[in-house]
């Protein structure tokens, strides 16, 4: 039966003839993001900030509907508008499916008048294009080089990126990336903003691993559907997100995205997570070496997000993460809330799964102001919130904001809070985590976070970020079982780890996805550092990181 739906909803797909197609933008470039997030926040366009990433298709659309207000932008925003449109012009089609008005084109899919679009490409290793078929292939180049007293280190990377569209509705991308570091810098318990690896190591010396991305999709002018395995975000922030954060090792997925209307858009995500749990019946051992097993870890996440007028979006969502039963079709569908399943089709929490709430508000209707805050609910009980000797309410929240109202300047302050016992689970193959790495907050529970910054543009390409983090975890508790150890827990009762870091980042990104960078950090990081910091970085340390970047 389930066979015979899925081959009805793809013929039904099939019998549209909008034209549409996604590929997706990774959310570790970050410059095109930083851009948009600009000119929404000075309403030139809007945007659902709240999920990403965004797809080529929608980045385009953005940056023509910038291009017909061009009178709102001052220098330095036309010349970053007309670098990227450089880039994103291969998503813009000039005929036969747009008309001329006069000097001026009007796009039908984004439905607005648009100013002649920049004619020059972006300098790509091969480009085709034809009416059916489309092609890019770039390589990926990079080194990160760190110094400081305690010696040095680097992370180098190399691979290729590419993406093709195919007829009206197909979309394809694959990105592959060999990576070495000297030393290693990033593990689960390490609390840093580097996106995470699936390979564990326990002597904490070099190492050299892959990281492969990609999908395929189908989509048309409200919706998208894929199979892809990428990383994404949830949740609006500057320094790291309390919902999905997107730090984890990417994993395998089938994302869908719908925006029926102009005050609606849902999202939707179910992924195949790395438990690292052995299995250990499966698991069997012969003469020639052993064959490891591991537990199955699934997670279904949705986001409803509303808008009642513009620039305000108010999200709601929910997630669980399941194991023990199969790849279940309640999971499957996409607007459950998956906690009520736990309680009654499954039978109860001690059959496998594990859900979360969450929340997020966003709002740019003062024009040069982003507004915002997003909160993550893993356990609440209302009728204990208020006492100290009760209270179980597993809850992580954020809020802060972005001011750009000086030329070229943005100002930006960020507060976040995790309760003890956010994130964990007592059943290792539901925790809120892949590969052992949290897929929430990097500093996950007990822990509290300010932020600021300042932003300076002075040209097209040139980002200075004068910036202050001021990070503290508390006790690392240990969740036992239901009704157990998470009850009346207190926050920050004692400091485990701190860290208080004044950070200087320039970067200029010289040509397409090309960039060269600079930073000066002036760090001094106390506590348990051996659990939770590189060695390199113990103590009161002046490192100084430079580097170059081709592709992400």
């Amino acid at each position: 039966m389930l066979r015979k739906i899925s081959f009805f909803i793809l013929f039904m797909f099939f019998l549209t003839t909008s034209n549409a197609q996604v590929v997706y933008t990774h959310v570790s470039n970050a410059n095109i993001y930083e851009f948009l997030d600009e000119l929404a926040s000075i309403k030139v366009i809007e945007i659902n900030s709240v999920v990403k990433p965004y797809s080529r298709i929608f980045i385009a659309q953005k940056l023509k509907e910038a291009n017909a207000k061009g009178d709102q932008l001052n220098k330095r925003q036309k010349d970053e508008l007309a670098f990227y449109l450089r880039d994103y012009n291969k998503e813009i089609s000039v005929s036969p499916k747009t008309d001329y008005i006069g000097k001026e084109l009007f796009c039908k899919m984004c439905r607005t008048e648009i100013k002649q679009l920049p004619e020059k490409k972006r300098l790509d290793l091969f480009h085709y294009k034809d009416s059916l078929f489309s092609f890019t292939i770039n390589p990926i180049l990079g080194i990160k080089y760190y110094t400081n007293s305690n010696g040095n280190l680097y992370h180098s990377w190399s691979g290729a990126d590419a993406f093709a569209y195919l007829g009206k509705h197909f979309g394809l991308y694959s990105s592959l990336r060999d990576n070495h570091e000297s030393k290693i810098i990033t593990t689960p318990d390490y609390l840093t903003q580097e996106t995470g690896f699936g390979k564990k190591e326990s002597d904490k010396t070099g190492t050299d691993y892959s990281e492969m991305r990609g999908g395929i999709t189908w989509s048309n002018e409200y919706m998208s559907i894929g199979v892809i395995k990428d990383h994404f975000v949830w949740g609006d922030n500057y320094n790291g997100s309390n919902i999905f954060s997107g730090k984890s090792p990417s994993f395998a997925q089938i994302n869908w995205n719908v925006h029926p209307a102009k005050w609606f858009e849902f999202n939707y995500v179910h992924g195949w997570l790395a438990s690292g749990v052995i299995d250990s019946q499966k698991t069997y051992y012969t003469p020639n070496g052993n064959r490891i097993v591991y537990r199955e870890k699934l997670l279904s996440a949705n986001m409803f997000t509303f808008i009642p007028w513009k620039q305000f979006h108010i999200s709601i969502g929910n997630s669980i993460i399941y194991s023990d039963m199969g790849s279940n079709p309640a999971y499957y569908i996409p607007v459950f809330f998956y906690k009520s399943l736990d309680h009654t089709y499954v039978t109860s929490n001690f059959g496998g799964s594990n859900a979360q709430m969450f929340c997020n508000i966003s709002s740019r209707n003062i024009k040069g102001v982003h507004l915002y805050t997003s909160w993550y609910v893993d356990e609440i009980h209302i009728a204990n919130m208020w006492d100290k000797n009760k209270q179980s309410n597993f809850i992580s929240a954020k809020a802060g904001f972005r001011i750009s109202k000086i030329k070229n300047i943005s100002f930006i302050a960020e507060y976040t809070r995790s309760n003890p016992m956010v994130y964990k689970h007592f059943i290792p193959t539901t925790t809120f985590a892949s590969n052992d790495y949290n897929l929430g907050h990097y500093l996950r529970d007990n822990a509290q976070e300010q932020f600021f910054c300042i932003r300076y543009k002075p040209i097209r390409g040139l980002s200075i970020d004068l910036s202050y983090v001021n990070a503290q975890k508390g006790e690392d508790y240990e969740y036992t079982g239901v009704g157990g150890s998470g009850l009346g827990l207190p926050f920050l009762d004692s400091l485990a780890w701190k860290n208080e870091t004044y950070d200087v980042k320039v970067q200029y990104e010289f040509i397409n996805d090309g960039i060269i960078f600079a930073e000066f950090t002036n760090s001094f990081i106390n506590g348990d550092i051996g659990k939770y910091t590189p060695e390199f970085m113990w103590g009161r340390k002046n490192t100084f990181t430079f580097g170059l970047n081709f592709g992400f």
